[in-house]
């Protein structure tokens, strides 16, 4: 039995209790494949009997189930009866149809158990039995269970890929350097926010922004070795010893590079921990820039405290500044030049327009970040954005990918 099977199968004393409080609430289905799972978030479970010898999936309205969502195919899969074996095969998808995380390639028999999912939609396969049987349980369990596949193949795989967003002089607008931002290959995790999902039910979102840090410095050795990488953390990660030690591996690879830790500014105001993890970016001359201020709990006496190299003031406080009130305007002014006189150097993100860069560099910022500057791109297309020559030497193993990948993100099914 291996991994998923014994979570899908052996459920948690506490989900076994859910269970026997879910019982007795739909009719018996004796010997009935059934499929359970939900369209969306915020539907309940659903549990939906293969009544049919010849049972369509897709998104057109007259499939036997229909997903109404752009990612699933119009004649999306099909399942099949045959001699009380349930057959599942693709009708060549867009996005494909997935068994225990495999991707479909010919027809397949599925057995009690197993997990199917139609581009980003999943369901359980049961055979019968009463059908309420394991309701709350299948839930928990086949999320978990999910979650486990793709982490696996997100993580193992080599499905994780950088994005890179630069951070500009506000004063002559060239590059020091570029943000690292994960993104996936994975269908339904290609943005940040789904892959920590799929990582939180796990408690592994510390691995997963690890991967991000180890893929940025790898795929990022294209650059100038002049460019400084900003690099991500999760708040699970602080104040553990992993970290330290990831951050002298990220340092051996890249024994001389710019490189830039973010952390949250709320976290700043763990002074104990802030000044650990100060001494050990001290050790290995790596900076630190406190993300999103503004929004969180840090004050000024924790910036003189663990003074950061940077201070990224969040997007709430300088997106749109030019059409913002006189009194916004003016209490953003004093704290940039605040954080300027205390030798910390002051970044603005978010910036969109013309007009908001130029209201930037009048109240003494010194660095920007945003669309107006450059959307995440892979590498090579950074490089060519920048007109920057890029070390050919270092090409990653993967990049020939970047233009599909690039392509894929967040596109819906024709």
């Amino acid at each position: 039995m291996n991994l998923i099977e014994a979570v899908m199968r052996n459920p948690t004393p506490s989900q076994a209790s859910a269970e026997a409080g879910s019982r007795a609430e739909l009719p018996s289905s004796r010997g009935k494949w059934h499929l359970s799972g939900r369209i969306s978030e915020s539907e309940p479970i659903r549990l939906i009997e293969v009544h049919s010898d010849i049972f369509t999936v897709g998104r057109k309205p007259g499939s036997t189930l229909c997903l109404p969502l752009t990612c699933v195919s119009g004649h999306h899969a099909e399942f099949e009866l045959r001699e009380g074996k349930l057959i599942v095969r693709d009708l060549g998808s867009t996005n494909g149809t997935f068994i225990n995380g495999d991707r479909l390639s010919s027809e397949r028999e599925l057995l009690d158990g197993d997990l199917i999912q139609f581009a980003s939609v999943v369901f359980r396969v049961g055979k019968g039995g009463n059908l309420s049987e394991g309701n709350t349980v299948h839930e928990a369990t086949a999320d978990r269970a999910l979650a486990m596949m793709q982490f696996d193949r997100l993580i193992n795989d080599g499905n994780v890929f950088p994005f890179f967003q630069p951070i500009i002089q506000l004063h002559d607008r060239k590059p020091i350097g570029y943000e690292v931002l994960g993104r996936s290959r994975l269908f339904g995790l290609q943005q940040p926010n789904e892959m920590f999902h799929a990582a939180s039910q796990l408690n592994l979102e510390a691995e997963l922004s690890e991967a991000f840090r180890v893929r940025g410095i790898e795929v990022g050795r294209r650059f100038p070795a002049n460019m400084n990488l900003f690099l991500n953390t999760h708040p699970k990660e602080l104040g553990h010893p992993r970290l330290y030690d990831s951050l002298r591996a990220l340092r051996d690879l890249e024994p001389d590079r710019p490189i830039t830790l973010e952390i949250h500014e709320a976290a700043a105001t763990d002074l104990d921990m802030m000044r650990r993890l100060s001494a050990v970016l001290n050790d290995l001359n790596i900076m630190l820039a406190f993300d999103d201020f503004g929004v969180g709990r840090a004050r000024l006496v924790e910036l003189a405290e663990v003074r950061p190299d940077f201070l990224k003031f969040d997007m709430k406080l300088t997106k749109n500044i030019e059409d913002a009130s006189s009194k916004h305007q003016q209490v953003v002014s004093l704290f940039a030049r605040m954080v300027n006189d205390l030798g910390i150097q002051t970044l603005a993100e978010g910036v969109e327009t013309e007009s908001c860069h130029q209201v930037l560099v009048e109240m003494g910022f010194k660095l920007g970040q945003g669309f107006h500057y450059g959307r995440p791109k892979p590498i090579s297309r950074s490089l060519e954005v920048s007109g920057i020559e890029g070390d050919s030497n270092e090409r990653p193993k993967d990049d020939t990918d970047e233009a599909r990948l690039a392509a894929d993100l967040g596109a819906p099914d024709a």
